[in-house]
């Protein structure tokens, strides 16, 4: 008895393929489906497997490990043969009735068939087995992909969010549920937003805190806020500056909220009358420092820029990059870049009421590591600012809400 294994397409062609080779009298034993498997199973058709036999009678004294009633029925089958070989020389014998033969056949099959279906049974455990883990890691990829596409949706960089992706998959279990999946994700971005760090007064010391950034992301109106909130919650005595000397309504601006504040304001044209303002300001708690916008093409302004942050001892000062939530990753890609040269500063967003996608704020944080500080979401002086809140951040960008 040959026994043999076909695949094909369809059931039909596995039968023809096993009839070509064993013969027409070949015996179709099993048929099952057979499904793709790996990580490309979802662009592969399944295939059909047909278990076909047929017998071979030279081979049957072969068959012993069948059992004890395949070794009698093989006995049989030698003994038919012997008898015909004898009846050619012409030496009489009895010949066997064919229905005996038939009936031993069919036994045979039945044999084969059931030490087929036992052996089979641990293989179509382990095939269900094999499909149903199969299923469990096609759910972890699908979700997986699906928070990929929910981040990159509220516009998280892709090199961002395959970054947080690669971090936390070689970690999830096989079963884990999608609620475990999220959790994990959540962690994490919260984890890579890190501790925001507040304005802070120190009593007995006078801090100088620099708000720089591109024109029209809201450095006046934020400079306001933040002094509004000291006075009123009684944290220090707060005095302004301004070196933004290239816009007259932002000197007026910041004079208008100095006037309504009842606190000093000063124009700084130079670092010599910077250096005057830090002795003329030393028995205050803060002086906010406005500063114009640069572009990242004219280098004289920089070095102004840094020329004047630096004539501040770096004990004594604290620096708050203000970029606006609505400009395009690119261009704040451009704006960090001119602001290179000056380290270890905060970040500020504001118009966070003017966009529904907050993933820039995600950016920034993983290309310059600097610290999350506050928010703003609209022009009201106080109210419009708070400190980051990073799990709110981490919700949004996974689609919840605030």
């Amino acid at each position: 008895m040959i026994i043999k294994k076909f695949q094909a397409n369809s059931e039909t062609e596995a039968i023809m393929l096993a009839k070509e080779e064993l013969g027409k009298d070949a015996i179709v034993m099993n048929i099952k489906t057979i499904s793709p498997k790996g990580i490309f199973r979802l662009f592969r058709k399944s295939t059909v497997e047909v278990t076909a036999a047929i017998d071979e009678a030279n081979n049957l004294t072969e068959k012993s490990s069948l059992g004890e009633a395949a070794s009698s029925l093989n006995s049989g089958f030698a003994q038919e043969l012997r008898e015909r070989r004898l009846a050619v020389q012409g030496v009489k014998t009895e010949i066997a009735d064919p229905k005996s033969i038939e009936e031993r056949l069919n036994s045979l099959q039945a044999l084969l068939e059931s030490q087929l279906i036992s052996k089979g049974k641990p293989e179509e455990k382990k095939e269900e087995k094999s499909e149903k883990s199969d299923q469990i890691e096609e759910k972890n990829i699908s979700c997986v992909r699906l928070i990929y596409n929910q981040l990159v949706s509220n516009g998280v960089d892709e090199k961002y969010a395959n970054q947080v992706i690669g971090e936390i998959e070689p970690t999830l279990k096989k079963d884990s549920s999608v609620d475990v999946i999220l959790a994990s994700f959540y962690q994490k971005i919260i984890l890579k937003l890190g501790q925001p760090r507040e304005l802070e007064v120190k009593e007995g010391s006078t801090k100088f805190v620099f708000f720089i950034g591109p024109t029209g992301v809201g450095k006046t109106t934020t400079i306001a806020k933040l002094a509004s909130s000291f006075i009123v919650g009684k944290k220090g005595k707060v005095a302004l500056l301004t070196s933004d000397t290239y816009r007259i309504a932002a000197v007026e601006q910041l004079r208008t909220y100095a006037n309504i504040l009842d606190i000093p304001m000063r124009v700084i044209y130079s670092e010599t009358e910077m250096a005057e303002a830090r002795q003329e300001y030393q028995d205050y708690d803060i002086v906010l420092v406005d500063t114009a916008g640069r572009s990242h093409k004219n280098k004289e302004q920089r070095d102004d820029l840094e020329k004047l942050i630096r004539t501040i001892p770096e004990e004594e000062r604290e620096i708050y990059l203000v970029l606006s939530a609505t400009t395009k990753y690119n261009d704040l890609i451009r704006i960090t870049e001119t602001y290179s040269n000056i380290t270890d500063y905060r970040l500020i967003f504001t118009k966070l009421d003017e966009t529904s996608t907050i993933g820039n704020i995600f950016n920034i944080k993983m290309l310059t590591n600097a610290d999350l500080s506050y928010t703003t979401f609209g022009q009201d002086v106080p109210d419009d600012i708070t400190k980051v809140n990073t799990q709110n951040i981490a919700r949004k960008l996974l689609g919840g809400n605030e």
